[in-house]
């Protein structure tokens, strides 16, 4: 899947930004970065930080204005949304990707491009008394979305959300991923046994099916549920 990413960008030696707000800036998170994107792909990597208070909005529009590829780390959801919101980086986000540039990232970082995510954020502030949430994302994928969906037996919990709101959402198991090029989409995965499912609420009841992988399709049939 990283392969993929990297590769999507159209370049050799793509500049790659990491941005790992959801961990909390971790430090260690970006070395893992590095060591995939920067030593096995080739990406010239840069990172940002953005819990720092000493971060500026024209660095964080230069850092995000000149990568080819940017992708975001795992971790609190809600934190990330509203970190970005303040510090206008959604905005930034959102003009990466009028202009093309790959935008990808894993469990939050998967989240966050999505109309809404189905996130654990809870735990890391009750962590003894906690359940999943709706997060309000960014809305570049029109979709409520879920990863870890079997991994983590977020499964039960996915449907009930989806059956209490109605219409349908997006579950990605580990190993898995959602890939959009313009009108089309397709679901890969590095697991030949992960799949992606459709969770639609039909007449009441909840049916969950599984997409075919690895198979592009257009965009508009899968978004229309």
């Amino acid at each position: 899947i990283d392969k993929e990413v990297a590769r999507s960008t159209g370049k050799k030696n793509p500049v790659a930004l990491f941005i790992p707000t959801a961990s909390s800036d971790d430090r260690m998170y970006y070395q893992n970065f590095l060591h995939v994107y920067e030593k096995q792909l080739g990406c010239k990597c840069d990172v940002l930080y953005l819990l720092d208070k000493s971060i500026t909005r024209n660095e964080i529009k230069q850092k995000i204005g000149k990568a080819d590829l940017i992708y975001v780390g795992g971790g609190n959801t809600l934190k990330l949304m509203r970190r970005w919101r303040l510090l206008g980086v959604d905005a930034e986000l959102k003009e990466a990707a009028k202009r093309g540039a790959t935008l990808a990232g894993s469990s939050a970082g998967a989240l966050c491009w999505a109309s809404y995510g189905h996130s654990d954020s809870m735990a890391y502030y009750h962590p003894k008394n906690w359940d999943y949430i709706r997060v309000k994302c960014m809305g570049l994928l029109p979709v409520l979305l879920c990863p870890h969906y079997l991994k983590e037996k977020r499964d039960d919990s996915f449907k009930a959300m989806v059956k209490q709101i109605g219409g349908w959402g997006i579950a990605l198991d580990d190993c898995t991923a959602l890939q959009l090029d313009g009108d089309k989409i397709r679901f890969i995965n590095s697991n030949p046994d992960a799949k992606s499912y459709l969770v639609k609420k039909v007449k009441g009841e909840i049916i969950e099916t599984a997409f075919e992988m690895n198979k592009w399709m257009k965009a508009t049939t899968v978004f229309a549920g």
